[in-house]
């Protein structure tokens, strides 16, 4: 027989008191939550960062999304997210000597599809005065498009990936692949959740996502010069200010490019009702 001390009876009295305050409430709050669903719109600002750009929250441009969202217990939720970002960055505008040598630009519409779980780090449930708030995190993965362009003497804007504006697909650099448009990353960040009514949840968040590329801005390594398959266009937006010799560094390929997302969702509940469960 194992024999306990007082002081060993007294640690062993305390943990069962511990795990008991910690593990029941849970367990009868887990019992009594119904899974539920939300539907929900976003809207914020996207921007991003990489050879043209190392600010945050530089050149934010409007972005907007459509959401689901399961919430599995007061914890754990998951979600799917359609959404239209844009970003934008300048040299011309840059107070940089070297930027505004270089005088690249782009822009470039994202459209994205993603899934991410959620955490809460308190209890949440959507309609109960009890779990009414929560900051939380999330991670996930995304599927996005995008297509930078850039401005042409005539004004007209042109998609610069098909120009090969690196070398790309050239004789020259045999190495050099065109980029695909469609590609994958890795979404993270996290926020804040309210619950302003029995079935509205109102929520602040700010995300990055993590890419595999380093030509969201068409910018990566070095200047191409002038290979036998490159057009007037492929000339003008490789090197605008035709001031570089071939091989000059154009980029950093070093460093994979990010894009980021800050903004306010409002969620409708759609099931799940919480009546009576208030005051458990």
């Amino acid at each position: 027989m194992i024999k306990m001390t007082n002081n060993s009876l007294k640690i062993y009295v305390c943990a069962c008191i511990i795990t008991l305050i910690i593990f029941v409430p849970f367990n009868l709050s887990a019992q009594l939550f119904k899974p539920n669903s939300e539907i929900g719109v976003k809207a914020g600002l996207s921007y991003y960062t990489g050879d043209l750009n190392s600010t945050h929250f530089n050149s934010t441009k409007p972005a907007a999304s459509f959401i689901v969202r399961r919430n599995l217990d007061r914890r754990f939720s998951v979600k799917a997210e359609i959404s239209v970002l844009s970003v934008k960055a300048d040299d011309r505008t840059s107070e940089d000597s070297i930027k505004l040598d270089r005088g690249l630009h782009f822009r470039s519409s994202i459209q994205e599809l993603y899934s991410q779980i959620e955490f809460n780090f308190l209890p949440y449930e959507v309609g109960n005065v009890l779990y009414n708030w929560t900051p939380f995190i999330f991670s996930g993965i995304s599927i996005y498009n995008f297509n930078p362009q850039a401005e042409n003497s005539l004004g007209q804007w042109i998609d610069l990936q098909p120009l090969g504006t690196e070398g790309q697909g050239t004789t020259a650099y045999p190495d050099r692949k065109k980029y695909p448009r469609t590609q994958v990353a890795i979404p993270m960040g996290g926020g804040v959740k309210l619950s302003i009514s029995d079935r509205l949840n109102l929520i602040l968040s700010f995300s990055a996502r993590k890419t595999y590329t380093d030509y969201l801005d068409d910018v990566s390594t070095t200047y191409p010069g002038v290979p036998i398959e490159f057009n007037s266009a492929s000339i003008e937006m490789s090197d605008p200010t035709s001031s570089h010799l071939k091989d000059k560094q154009r980029g950093n390929e070093l460093k994979n490019d990010w894009y980021y997302y800050t903004g306010f969702t409002i969620s409708f509940r759609l099931n799940g009702n919480t009546k009576g469960c208030n005051y458990e």
